[in-house]
């Protein structure tokens, strides 16, 4: 069992910020002989690099028939149905295809859903089908199970939803990870996952869980763990991961077995047992960083408060991280609260109230001369 696919966010990069061209072309080669096909991107992933990157690591160099690439309509940004043949158009040109094998709104949540009826993008997906411009369509999907029924209810053209799933987050209220697969699963929605490893928090989880999660299973990571809670669900079509180093692609696309019945129930155990010890549920996504007018690294300071809190023994080690941090991005007590980044959320979070909280454990307490 793999079913993972290349989430195309998170690329190998240069000191420069370019994509780093030679280690890419060996990692997308490396899957692709490992079996794996789907590629996945979106209008605004690396500001347009990520389509492009596409194009010269995967399209130029291997055949059509090979690969399939999911790419996503900013659909947020549509303000008329022309725009969607618009951006359309440019994402043809940056990917050097004809065709798009899964192409979906991107972000679906309240808002981005009334835009979207509003402006006919569903009618445009439909569009695409019947001309053999995207052979499936759907949709990446934030939001509640509730609202995911009624989309799908209105639109059971679509074929398949892409959706933040993993087992820390199966029970969570605001994710709601479990009800909003199940709904999909419901609808006879093919279920594809982001967000597997939580950002990458899941393959370093507090050591009680480590330990959990080996007794579970001798022989694997808490990384593949993770993986193979989502790629178990039945209706799971693809996991997604975001990779950056060839070993990466090597351990990813190793065989896993599905989970067994007392691995899926010590799994649950060890969800509970993290969201115990996590002040802020912060995938890492990096969507709340678009449009900061202080440019404060609000994933970066917000593990190292997890990680404080956690292990607030490690605090001679963790503070100077934060400060090394505020040399180039701005720092907590920057923060104007003028909630940009709570309407980017994919999680929900009350940044700047938790913003609060980093400012308090990482400058007030230092400015006092306080040990963390």
């Amino acid at each position: 069992m793999n079913k993972l696919g290349f989430g195309f966010l998170h690329l190998p990069m240069q000191e420069n910020n370019m994509v780093d061209y030679a280690e890419l072309n060996k990692m997308v080669d490396a899957y692709l002989a490992s079996g794996g096909t789907y590629f996945d991107s979106a209008y605004t992933y690396l500001n347009g690099g990520s389509e492009l990157a596409l194009r010269e690591t995967l399209v130029n160099r291997h055949p059509r028939d090979q690969f399939q690439i999911c790419t996503k309509l900013p659909g947020y940004k549509v303000k008329t149905k022309e725009d969607c043949y618009r951006f359309f158009a440019e994402e043809q040109e940056r990917c050097g295809v004809d065709y798009f094998d899964v192409y979906m709104l991107h972000w679906l949540n309240e808002k981005h859903y009334r835009i979207a009826e509003k402006t006919g993008q569903f009618d445009f997906l439909k569009e695409l089908k019947a001309a053999g411009k995207a052979k499936r369509i759907g949709f990446s999907y934030h939001d509640t199970a509730d609202l995911l029924d009624e989309i799908l209810t209105a639109h059971p053209e679509v074929e398949c939803v892409l959706m933040q799933l993993n087992y820390a987050d199966w029970e969570s209220e605001s994710i709601q990870s479990r009800r909003c697969y199940e709904t999909a699963v419901r609808h006879s929605v093919s279920v594809m996952v982001m967000e597997p490893v939580k950002g990458g928090t899941l393959a370093d989880p507090p050591e009680n869980v480590k330990q959990l999660l080996k007794e579970a299973d001798s022989e694997g990571t808490p990384y593949s763990m993770a993986l193979r809670f989502a790629e178990s669900l039945p209706g799971v079509e693809i996991v997604l991961s975001g990779m950056s180093e060839l070993w990466q692609v090597e351990e990813n696309m190793k065989d896993r077995a599905p989970l067994s019945e007392a691995e899926l129930s010590v799994m649950l155990q060890a969800a509970k047992q993290i969201n115990s010890v996590t002040a802020i549920p912060c995938s890492g996504c990096g969507y709340c960083l678009n449009g900061c007018p202080k440019n404060i690294c609000i994933p970066n300071y917000f593990r190292l408060y997890n990680e404080i809190t956690r292990r607030p023994g490690d605090g001679w080690k963790i503070e100077p991280a934060y400060a090394a941090l505020t040399r180039t991005y701005g720092k907590a007590s920057e923060c104007i609260e003028c909630r940009s980044c709570e309407g980017r959320c994919p999680q929900k979070l009350s940044i700047t109230k938790y913003m609060k909280d980093v400012l308090n454990t990482f400058e007030m307490i230092s400015l006092k001369g306080k040990n963390v």
